[in-house]
C-alpha cells in the first residue's frame, strides 16, 4: 500500500497554496448565498464576477506535460 521505498515524490499539496486566483470572488459569492438563503437570483453580480474570473483562468494554467510526479516516475523507470 502506498509508494515504494526509495522512489522520488513531490508533495503537490505543498505547492497548491501558492496561487488561488478566484478565491476572493468565490468567497463573496458564497457569502451572498449564505445571506440570501441560497437564492442565487439576488447574487447575480457576484456570480458574474466569479464566472468571469474562472473563464479568464481556464486557459492559463493548463499543463500539456502532465503532473511532475508522473514524469518523475517515468524517469525512474528508464533508469532501472
Amino acid at each position: 500500500m502506498g509508494r515504494k521505498a526509495g522512489g522520488i515524490y513531490i508533495n503537490p499539496k505543498k505547492f497548491g497554496s501558492l496561487s488561488k486566483p478566484c478565491m476572493k470572488e468565490m468567497t463573496s459569492f458564497l457569502n451572498c448565498l449564505a445571506l440570501n438563503r441560497n437564492d442565487d437570483d439576488k447574487c447575480v453580480r457576484q456570480k458574474d464576477l466569479l464566472n468571469a474570473c474562472m473563464d479568464a483562468q481556464s486557459g492559463n494554467n493548463r499543463k500539456a506535460w502532465g503532473s511532475i510526479n508522473y514524469h518523475l516516475q517515468r524517469l525512474s523507470r528508464g533508469r532501472k
